[in-house]
């Protein structure tokens, strides 16, 4: 049995729909998703006193759009407003004229409790639990702030600091001068000091940002650094303050809207209320002394399903993994039609071969973990066609949510899954071509592992249990319990599949039974 829920989160800037299905272990997969640009603030200068009535159409308008959808899935619909709804003096008409016209039924939540469906929303989504992580959320009105540690908030704050309100105060038709971007800057510093020392006391170990300006800042530096623009999976992604600061001056120096639209990797919707959430960014970097921020690509829509999950399922183990990576791994493994108990075993294998090879490969063990998760995937494109299935393995884990690594990281499993068999890594290859030089030297080495952890599962008969690897001068041996004679179609596997491993590490494969 499964069910399907909408999140809808009714911000300050846009409005933003999820829905995802829900099974009866508690897991979930995203179905669906839309966004439209509303502006709900327009109008006011400062606190958000009154939604216009233009605004409220514009919003009623994606609301009935978004409960179409969700009608279309049979979701549940789950609303919550922030900061431009909850100090509205209006808020009251305005829910009650979307209830009356949509169907869908408002909770204003509080900054606090905002920051805490973020916080979730974020530990699904980075590898954090273990972390004492700082969450940085910007968005149209205010910026929540939320310190925790293993899925306990220890500190939470929102503070009235959004791109759409600082324009508005600061950046009257949208065009900046000097005067304008140091008032604001000075607003900001002045807005953040009784709770910078706060923060700072709490001796951080990891900062984590999402939303509108954060995911706009890294696809501006992304863009920069790679000298071009791509769609980008941003999750995991980190940057710096220094390639921040570079983008800020970019940003500042053009003065219109029309040229900041010609910034690569901004979205030309956002170009009037960026340099607000730039100087706002920025500012939160110097007065918290931080160097870098880690982007999450799921914070409050996707809080609101975890914590939806967890009242309806209370017996199910919470989400709030300690290994995310690999749970993520592991659900989208077990959504496909192939034989996961097979890729498992491989995974069992390639771990096996990896910590006895480490003289040889020379990996920081955390490379490992790549290693498993494309063992676990690599037969997933199975149940699109068997005869390219490594190819199909490539795409669907290139273009699946698998949280807790950032793009290369994707890329790289997708890489190793795809040269599990057939042709070795080229050039030629798209997504190898993508990887930048050292990441595809990860690839080649892991891949080759891979290549000989599979063929002694060629059967899928897990004949094989446990392998023993001896490293010589001209050769690596792969000892196992087995007799030869009984392993005959693992061993023509492996016949087929070292060429990689040979060739690139330059030794010979041998299998050897224990004596």
């Amino acid at each position: 049995m499964s069910k399907k829920l909408a999140a809808i989160d009714i911000g300050t800037n846009s409005f933003h729909l999820v829905i995802v299905e829900i099974f009866d272990n508690g897991n979930f997969e995203i179905v669906d998703n839309e966004k439209e640009v509303i502006r709900l603030s327009e109008g006011s200068t400062g606190d958000i006193k009154y939604i216009q009535p233009k605004a409220i159409e514009r919003g009623i308008s994606a609301l009935k759009k978004f409960a179409g959808i969700a009608k279309s899935h049979n979701a549940e619909i789950k609303a919550v407003a922030t900061s431009a709804v909850r100090e509205a003096s209006n808020k009251i008409d305005f829910i009650q004229k979307v209830l009356d016209e949509t169907g869908i039924s408002i909770s204003v939540i509080s900054g606090v409790e905002e920051g805490r469906l973020i916080y979730q929303g974020v530990l699904q989504a980075v590898p954090v639990f273990n972390k004492k992580v700082l969450c940085i959320d910007i968005g149209g009105g205010s910026t929540e702030f939320v310190v925790g540690y293993k899925g306990k908030i220890l500190y939470a704050n929102s503070l009235k600091l959004g791109a759409v309100r600082l324009t508005k105060m600061f950046f009257e038709n949208y065009s900046i001068t000097n005067e304008s971007i140091e008032n604001c800057k000075k607003w900001v510093e002045g807005v953040l000091f009784p709770i910078s020392k706060i923060i700072k006391n709490f001796n951080i170990d990891l900062v984590v940002g999402s939303s509108g300006t954060i995911m706009a800042s890294g696809l501006m530096i992304k863009a920069m650094l790679e000298k071009k623009v791509t769609e980008a999976i941003l999750n995991n992604y980190t940057f710096n303050f220094e390639n921040l600061k570079k983008v800020e001056k970019n940003i500042l120096k053009r003065k219109t809207v029309d040229e900041r639209k010609k910034i690569n990797g901004l979205d030309s919707k956002r170009a009037d209320i960026i340099p607000a959430g730039v100087i706002l960014l920025s500012t939160i970097f110097e007065q918290l002394n931080f160097s870098e921020i880690i982007i999450s690509g799921y914070a409050l829509r996707e809080g609101i399903i975890f914590d939806s999950v967890y009242k309806e399922f209370p017996n199910v183990k919470k989400l709030f993994t300690k290994d995310i990576k690999n749970e993520s791994v592991e659900k989208l493994a077990k959504s496909c039609n192939y034989d996961y108990k097979h890729c498992f075993h491989v995974a069992h294998l390639s771990e096996n071969i990896f910590d006895q090879l480490n003289e040889l490969h020379q990996l920081p063990k955390e490379n490992k973990e790549y290693l498993i998760a494309a063992a676990k995937l690599h037969d997933i494109g199975f149940h699109i066609s068997h005869s390219k299935h490594h190819k199909h393995s490539q795409y669907i884990i290139v273009n699946s949510e698998i949280m807790g690594f950032n793009e290369n990281e994707i890329r790289t499993i997708a890489c190793i899954a795809r040269y599990h068999r057939k042709s070795h890594p080229k050039d030629s290859h798209e997504e190898y071509m993508l990887l930048p030089a050292e990441w595809k030297i990860i690839v080649k080495k892991l891949s080759a592992i891979l290549r000989i952890a599979d063929a002694f599962d060629r059967t899928h008969n897990f004949l094989v249990k446990y392998i023993n690897v001896e490293i010589n001068k001209n050769s690596v041996v792969f000892q196992v319990e087995n007799k030869l004679e009984d392993l005959e179609i693992e061993l023509w596997s492996i016949d087929r599949k070292k060429q990689l491993f040979e060739e690139f590490y330059n030794k010979k494969v041998i299998v050897k039974s224990f004596s």
